[in-house]
């Protein structure tokens, strides 16, 4: 299929880096998008003023947030070919048209009092952008830095982590500043729809893809396989698994599990950190106020942002299935902890969720990285878009179990830390699932294996040059090699 016809601007082969162009440029540009999609999860600062201006329950204020990630799966799994064919300054340009959009329209249904606008825009056609936006950057991250693939994505990545370490304060502040009810929520949502698509807008004109063949000056790939194997990182994939060819191979389902345990375990508490922490310690001396609260959701964005870089950094020098090993084992142990003694100590239950949040953002850095260990550079932004179908599910998982429980809890006249106890244990019997599933990966099969390019056959010695062709045709044959040898 031909690439998608598009603006001039926006095509493939204008965003290619001349000579001498710095790759870490490419940073920058892909944070530009992921810091402003990344204000999804500072959702829970808009939870307690829709429910109060809407009379709406905990799991009706959750229904924009599950849908947005029910739509970025969705749109990272259908739009994952097409970012590969018309590159990430498209693809940047249609996470930022729908992202901001998502805010215009859920403006006009704060203001209208139609809730099922807010849910549409924010969900819907916002959750599109965050699915495009989110992956846009990936495999040209991995092409940038291939010597560095687990940090290269955690820089990016880290970015979706910490959008709400912004969006939270100021989303806290503008409902300050607009008043109370619809009206002051619908300001709040145009003013940030409009800011977000100026600062979108510089990432898609910085993107820029690397020319055919570019390898970082000096660089030269390691010898060995481990890497393909997700216990070793930095070594060469040798072999490319295409994207259909992915879906048949059980290390691609075995991943989605990993992935979808390990958010479901952090997405509940995100999507509903700042009443959270509220309720887990309204009974004690010190109750927790909203600006408080509105400061852990901006704590745990900060862990989630570190995480992603210093985990999936971590995972160049100890392996992808050991990085995971942490994350699903730890976390079991965190969420024990919560469950024992949390409610004991504000600082523990801080730094348990902290260090959750933190796995949580994490295993999202490392797992492009593991992708590519496993199935090859070939189509791994396609494979990595259909293996976010993972997020969607959890994003409804996450927040369902957590809500649903919590709400019943209330109903049956419980309240603090008794509304989340079940929510816990399960949790922890989720990351137990993961941990098994990462214990599974192995090796794919050389059967899934692309079949390697046959060899350009030897030009023939002219004559008097010898067997070994050592005149000066031989000789002009070895430099016409030397640009296609040190490409590689």
């Amino acid at each position: 299929m031909a690439p998608l016809p598009v603006p001039g601007v926006l095509a493939r082969s204008r965003s290619v880096a001349p000579p001498g162009w710095s790759r870490w440029l490419v940073p920058p540009a892909a944070l530009a998008i992921h810091l402003a999609i990344g204000q999804a999860y500072a959702w829970s600062v808009f939870k307690p003023p829709l429910e109060d201006s809407l009379d709406l329950s905990g799991t009706a204020s959750a229904l924009p947030f599950q849908l947005a990630m029910v739509m970025l799966g969705l749109s990272a799994a259908f739009g994952g070919t097409l970012v590969e064919r018309n590159g990430p300054r498209w693809a940047m340009a249609v996470s930022a048209l729908c992202f901001c959009s998502g805010f215009l329209i859920s403006a006009l249904g704060a203001a209208t009092g139609q809730y099922w606008l807010i849910v549409l825009g924010y969900g819907g056609v916002g959750g599109i952008g965050l699915g495009i936006g989110y992956i846009s950057p990936v495999s040209t991250l991995l092409k940038w830095f291939p010597d560095r693939p687990g940090m290269a994505t955690g820089i990016a990545i880290m970015g979706f982590g910490g959008g709400a370490l912004i969006a939270s304060p100021w989303s806290t502040q503008l409902l300050s500043t607009f008043g109370p009810g619809t009206s002051g929520i619908a300001q709040t949502f145009l003013v940030m729809g409009l800011v977000y698509a100026v600062f979108m807008t510089l990432g898609v004109l910085l993107i820029r893809v690397p020319a055919d063949g570019w390898r970082p000056p000096g660089w030269k790939a390691p010898e060995g396989t481990s890497g393909a194997e997700g216990e070793g990182a930095g070594a060469p994939v040798t072999h490319q698994v295409s994207a259909n060819s992915a879906l048949r191979t059980p290390q691609f389902w075995l991943l989605w599990v990993v992935l979808c345990t390990n958010v479901t375990a952090g997405i509940g508490i995100l999507e509903k950190a700042a009443p959270m922490i509220r309720d887990f310690f309204a009974g004690s001396a010190t109750p927790i106020s909203v600006t408080a609260a509105a400061g852990f959701v901006g704590l745990l964005s900060l862990a989630n942002m570190l995480g992603r870089f210093t985990w999936s950094s971590t995972s160049d020098l100890v392996g992808r299935k050991n990085i995971y090993r942490l994350y699903l084992g730890v976390g079991m142990l965190m969420y024990l902890a919560i469950s024992l003694m949390g409610d004991g100590s504000k600082l523990l239950f801080i730094a348990c969720t902290a260090v959750l949040v933190s796995f949580y953002g994490g295993g999202f850095a490392t797992i492009p990285a593991y992708l590519r260990d496993l199935f090859g550079t070939f189509q791994v932004g396609a494979i990595h878009g259909r293996l976010l179908t993972a997020w969607s599910t959890a994003g409804i998982l996450g927040p369902l179990i957590v809500n649903a429980i919590a709400d019943s809890a209330e109903s049956a006249g419980r309240s603090g830390p008794d509304l989340y106890n079940l929510t816990f244990t399960i949790m922890i019997g989720v990351l137990l699932v993961g941990f098994v599933a990462n214990e599974l990966v192995r090796p794919v099969n050389k059967r899934h294996h692309e079949p390697s390019p046959e060899p350009s056959p030897a030009p023939e010695p002219a004559a008097g040059t010898g067997a070994e062709g050592t005149g000066t045709a031989g000789t002009a044959g070895a430099r016409s090699q030397q640009p296609e040898e040190a490409a590689q």
